[in-house]
């Protein structure tokens, strides 16, 4: 949050028009700060704020914010509170299940009670409890057990309050089957990067689903609908350069794209180092 009031903020905080819909996810402590950082949000044009109590790296531990917050419900109500007050957007807060010894069901339930009767309008549950100290965020996002039954538990208990699963979810059926038990929502984060056409058929799936049919058979994407899709984002690098951004910086989210192509390594490794070449460009 201190970074975006008193940063770079063209750096932090420019975007695309094709982003939108855009959230903006916070990190801080001090409602104050979040509600000046809200409103900075809404002036900028972004549609919706997330505040941060889940990430367990060093740097967030020392700026006491991210998964520390849950030992503080009241706190994070009061940040809650703060940024809905300053800005006409949804708020959400993104959580896990706790960290540390802080770890039984009851501990994240009364969090997520407190955090929902603030005016969160949706809370993103990472399955896993965080261990705090000698280990890395990777190591944090893969080894703590995944605990998805304790999501849903909560949305039982909780039917009135907006509750998303986040964590190992790896494709489009486990998503709905996630879905059709009950949750509001997923959030897929790893998978998606990895290989973005994960989500190809996404909307057949939804269409389906209101329509009380089963889902279509997933289709296999290949390299051709790949390769199109991949040469449709070079206008969109070519326009991130010529704005003063690093090409490696717009290239680097593309290349999922090739995953599970002949020659998909080779052709990461020659991007990644053709994008850092003196006078590189997306073409």
């Amino acid at each position: 949050c201190p970074a975006i009031l008193h940063g770079d903020r063209d750096h932090l905080l420019g975007y695309h028009a094709d982003e939108h819909p855009l959230a903006l996810q916070l990190g801080g402590d001090d409602p104050s700060a979040l509600a000046r950082a809200a409103a900075l949000a809404a002036e900028l044009g972004y549609d919706e704020l997330d505040l941060n109590c889940g990430c367990p790296s060093p740097r967030v531990r020392a700026g006491s914010f991210g998964v520390v917050l849950m030992a503080d419900p009241e706190r994070v109500a009061a940040c809650v509170e703060a940024m809905r007050a300053a800005a006409p957007l949804p708020v959400t807060v993104k959580h896990r299940l706790g960290f540390d010894q802080l770890d039984r069901y009851e501990d994240v339930a009364r969090f997520v009670e407190r955090v929902a009767a603030a005016g969160a309008d949706r809370l993103v549950v990472h399955a896993r409890k965080a261990v705090l100290g000698g280990v890395s965020p990777g190591w944090n996002r893969r080894v703590p057990p995944l605990r998805p039954a304790w999501v849903h538990r909560l949305k039982a208990e909780h039917p009135a309050v907006r509750i998303e699963l986040n964590g190992g979810i790896g494709s489009l059926r486990e998503a709905f089957e996630h879905l059709d038990a009950g949750l509001d929502g997923v959030m897929v984060g790893r998978a998606a990067y990895d290989d973005p056409m994960i989500f190809a058929d996404a909307d057949a799936w939804l269409d389906a689903r209101e329509r009380g049919e089963p889902p279509p058979a997933v289709r296999s994407i290949g390299a051709s609908e790949r390769i199109a899709v991949l040469q449709s984002l070079v206008p969109f690098a070519s326009a991130w350069v010529q704005a003063g951004g690093r090409l490696h910086h717009a290239v680097r989210p593309m290349l999922g794209l090739v995953h599970g192509m002949p020659g998909a390594r080779r052709f990461r490794e020659a991007v990644v180092v053709g994008a850092r070449a003196s006078g590189a460009t997306a073409e």
